[in-house]
């Protein structure tokens, strides 16, 4: 099936001495989402941003705000980044928290909930979960710092769930959206595309580009021509 192409720029890539500045190129280049990391400096050892940047990109920001909670306690802080505009949030598979109980609550205060894995966690983690979320994020780096390396080695676990949502009792599943942030430039994109993910998250690639919506534009196009190619071969 295939699934709208999106492409989020990662604000963890932009200007931190003008972040709405940085927030409004994320629209003006054609992005579908803004990508906002929020880390607590325990879950990874780095501190990024709190709920007032997510307000600060909900006033001046048209489209939607896809918020990713790096935190080792998630729960403490949904209702916060929800009401300061959040339009999804994502939470760690890896967080010590109740996983389908926080999930829950996010949708019940009206975002849409997702969950992010990291490299070394099987993506059989997610499995107990798929009927609590409408996106899964595959982290493609280690979490906590940008501009780091597209680890190829996540690939097969993207291709995995995909062939587990295009298997029996998958259907209800389709819609899921596959994410993927770490390392995606114009190159890297396509591999995640072909293992089946629709979602990209770009941060350095496109915030130091020359021309942040041409290499948008392409990144997506890349993503279109790839996408499933290795999961769902054409019959």
């Amino acid at each position: 099936m295939q699934k709208k192409i999106m492409i989020m720029p990662s604000l963890l890539a932009g200007d931190f001495g003008n972040l709405e500045a940085s927030a409004r190129k994320a629209e003006a280049c054609g992005g579908d989402a803004l990508h906002m990391d929020i880390m607590d400096a325990h879950f990874v050892p780095n501190l990024s941003m709190g709920p007032d940047v997510v307000r600060m990109a909900r006033r001046c920001l048209g489209i939607p705000l896809n918020v990713h909670l790096m935190m080792t306690h998630p729960h403490l802080y949904v209702r916060a980044f929800i009401e300061a505009g959040a339009s999804t949030l994502l939470i760690h598979v890896e967080a010590q928290c109740d996983i389908r109980a926080t999930l829950r609550q996010i949708r019940d205060l009206g975002a849409a909930p997702g969950l992010a894995i990291n490299p070394e966690t099987p993506v059989s983690a997610l499995f107990p979960w798929l009927d609590e979320i409408n996106e899964v994020l595959f982290m493609t780096v280690h979490p906590g710092f940008g501009g780091q390396e597209f680890m190829g080695e996540v690939v097969p676990s993207i291709a995995g769930l995909c062939r587990r949502l295009d298997g029996p009792g998958g259907a209800r599943f389709q819609a899921l959206d596959i994410a993927v942030d770490g390392g995606i430039n114009l190159r890297t994109v396509e591999a995640a595309a072909a293992a089946g993910a629709n979602a990209f998250v770009a941060g350095n690639a496109l915030y130091t580009a020359r021309d942040m919506a041409r290499d948008a534009a392409l990144m997506r196009s890349g993503a279109a021509a790839a996408f499933g190619r290795d999961v769902f071969p054409a019959a």
